[in-house]
């Protein structure tokens, strides 16, 4: 049983995040190294490794989410939510028939909060559960993961699945599955919440190809 594992955690890793990891490696790769798994959230990632021979198969963050509540947690495991907000909650307990859900909502900036990272992995502590979702952002939520492995008093498995449970309640919507497939979903995300990911998909997002040819380069 997880729940009885000494806390570890997995990271989900797109563009976004290695364009930060490039600018910030001090802060990112610490956090990334301590992670007992890392997969990979992008098909724009899956296709350059594809582009340069290497292996790499995409498992976005929300599909891993959605995999574990429909097939594997059951109604009366013990699972820790971080992030989100009490109406997605409910929803998810209502569309899963969850008994045991543990949340809490940390505040805003907690990158710039060392304090409020350790509180919430404090809740993290004093609610052992099976699985802990931890859905406040990149660093953010890594941050946390790796305050849980620090303290050495956790349990269970730690996912960094950022705004998975915006989608698993459906308050956000998914892309359809053609534009998924044509790997294009960041676009019906960027037509969705344009104010919100412009500058994330047309200004920070198109660095990757700029890292992947430095990459390329060096790798010869």
């Amino acid at each position: 049983m997880t729940g009885a594992h000494s806390f570890r955690f997995i990271v989900t890793p797109n563009v976004d995040h290695l364009v930060r990891v490039a600018k910030e490696p001090e802060v990112f790769n610490p956090l990334y190294e301590a992670s007992w798994l890392s997969v990979c959230d992008s098909r724009i990632l899956e296709m350059l490794a594809k582009f340069s021979g290497v292996p790499l198969k995409a498992v976005p963050g929300s599909d891993l989410t959605q995999q574990l509540f429909d097939n594997v947690i059951k109604a009366e495991d013990s699972i820790t939510v971080i992030g989100a907000d009490s109406e997605i909650i409910e929803t998810v307990k209502r569309i899963y028939g969850l008994h045991k859900v543990n949340h809490y909502e940390p505040p805003f900036g907690l990158r710039h909060k060392p304090d409020e990272v350790a509180k919430t992995a404090d809740f993290i502590a004093a609610n052992p559960a099976r699985y802990v979702f931890i859905c406040v952002g990149s660093p953010q939520q890594e941050m946390i993961a790796k305050a849980c492995l620090d303290r050495g008093d956790c349990v269970g498995l730690g996912l960094c699945v950022g705004a998975s449970l915006d989608f698993l309640s459906g308050r956000t919507k998914r892309a359809p599955k053609w534009m998924q497939k044509i790997r294009m979903e960041w676009l019906f995300r960027l037509g969705s919440e344009p104010k919100r990911l412009w500058k994330r998909y047309l200004i920070e997002g198109p660095k990757i190809f700029w890292l992947w040819a430095k990459w390329s380069m060096k790798r010869g």
